[in-house]
């Protein structure tokens, strides 16, 4: 609990009473009106008594916040106890907040404070996008009885709230090519101990008998056994192209690139596996594949804190520390493909045989429509510039799949399972 310093400032009441008490005083000078006095007595009497009183006042502030933590789109309370040393009137409060939040006042708005009683203002703040923000600040207002005097207590600082990005529901996420060796839920291609089919194949000795395929042995006529398949986890490396930015009324690239992120961390992270982030842009940012719980907080906090930083400096692979892209990671890029040093970085991933996936966050969603003909041959020479570079992708083996804003985030996704399983079923033996 606080008890800041009250800055008293006279109000235009008081202004308008001393400006008329003057002005029945002179009167009765220069017209020798007596009874002038009389009328502006009581209006200079008020202000005097009022001035006596007008000492600052002190104001007890108590200011709780539900949690510091929220998800897009959930609500946090935020409440402010006052208590005051002596009555006040006409309380107002001024709530500022960033554009991250908005604030609705909850409960019956207070006017009055007696003295020994506590008065509580309530709001709910509406997390409406993701960002570290810093804290807002508060400012409470009052006066006396009289409304000569009004005291002002401002730039109370409220605490922070890290807001971070809504999460999509994700049922399937792109399988990795080659699995680390602890246990996960990513089923491997190796052959061993575990519950996934993975083929038939002739009884060798030292096999469990408990593998042999009874119905495969009284076809072929000679033992057949069961060969499994074991479940690991997989490195998963987030790539978050963070060097431009396009807008769109509300919306923004970097909004989508940064929940998509997130999206995929969380799902990876439930399933068991190691993830890691890289932001990749003005500013270098980059995690290690971790596990757990822990390592799901360090990855939101760092995607909250990613902006687009100007820069004219170029950037590849080499500013990237060597552990941050373990062997045999798969290395999921979210990028709207702009920026030559991001796509250069990535293309140099793919060359250099990475398991790589680029998720396009399209920038069609983010251009005003063309309304002439020159617009439109331009839109149509642009795309298909674009359609040029994704192919320059494919010929490399990495899948760039589109993301558009009428999408769900799974559906770009599936797509690039798909086209790794049809590459890997096509690739010759």
């Amino acid at each position: 609990m606080s008890r800041p310093a009250a800055r008293v400032v006279a109000s235009r009441r008081l202004a308008v009473y001393l400006g008329i008490g003057a002005a029945g005083l002179l009167t009765a000078v220069l017209f020798g009106r007596p009874e002038a006095v009389a009328v502006v007595v009581p209006l200079l009497l008020l202000p005097a008594l009022s001035l006596a009183a007008a000492g600052s006042p002190q104001l007890s502030i108590a200011i709780s916040q539900a949690r510091e933590r929220a998800i897009e789109g959930s609500e946090v309370e935020l409440s402010v106890s006052l208590e005051a040393s002596r009555p006040l009137w006409g309380l107002r409060s001024e709530l500022r907040v960033g554009r991250e939040v908005t604030a609705r006042p909850l409960g019956p708005s207070v006017s009055e404070l007696r003295p020994g009683a506590a008065a509580e203002l309530r709001w709910a703040l509406t997390c409406q996008r993701w960002g570290g923000r810093r804290g807002g600040t508060l400012g409470i207002s009052a006066q006396d009885r009289l409304g000569l005097f009004r005291y002002h207590w401002a730039e109370l600082r409220l605490p922070g709230l890290r807001i971070y990005p809504a999460a999509d529901k994700l049922r399937r996420l792109i399988p990795p090519a080659r699995p680390q060796m602890s246990a996960g839920d990513d089923v491997s291609n190796l052959r061993g101990d575990g519950i996934e089919f993975g083929g038939i194949r002739q009884f060798l000795p030292g096999d469990r008998v408990r593998h042999v395929n009874w119905r495969a042995t009284a076809r072929r006529g000679s033992l057949q056994v069961n060969e499994l398949r074991p479940e690991r986890n997989a490195d998963v490396v987030i790539f978050l192209d963070t060097f431009t930015e396009l807008e769109l009324g509300k919306e923004n690239s970097l909004d989508r690139a940064v929940r998509a992120a997130g999206s995929i961390a969380g799902t990876y992270l439930r399933s068991r596996d190691r993830v890691g982030l890289i932001g990749f842009g003005g500013t270098l940012r980059w995690l290690a594949p971790g596990l757990g719980e822990r390592q799901a907080y360090r990855i939101a906090d760092s995607l909250i804190e990613s902006e687009v930083i100007f820069s004219y400096a170029w950037k590849g692979l080499e500013v990237i520390p060597p552990r941050t892209l373990p062997p045999g990671a798969l290395v999921v890029a979210v990028t709207p493909l702009l920026d030559e040093r991001s796509l250069r970085a990535l293309l140099d991933l793919g060359g250099r045989g990475h398991d790589l996936v680029v998720l396009e966050v399209s920038p069609l969603d983010f251009l005003a429509p063309a309304h002439d003909e020159p617009a439109l041959l331009a839109r149509r020479l642009w795309e298909m510039e674009r359609q040029a570079l994704r192919t320059s992708f494919v010929s490399v083996g990495v899948p760039v799949v589109r993301w558009d804003a009428d999408r769900p985030l799974a559906a770009p996704l599936l797509a690039a399972s798909r086209f790794r399983r049809e590459r890997r079923l096509v690739a010759p033996r």
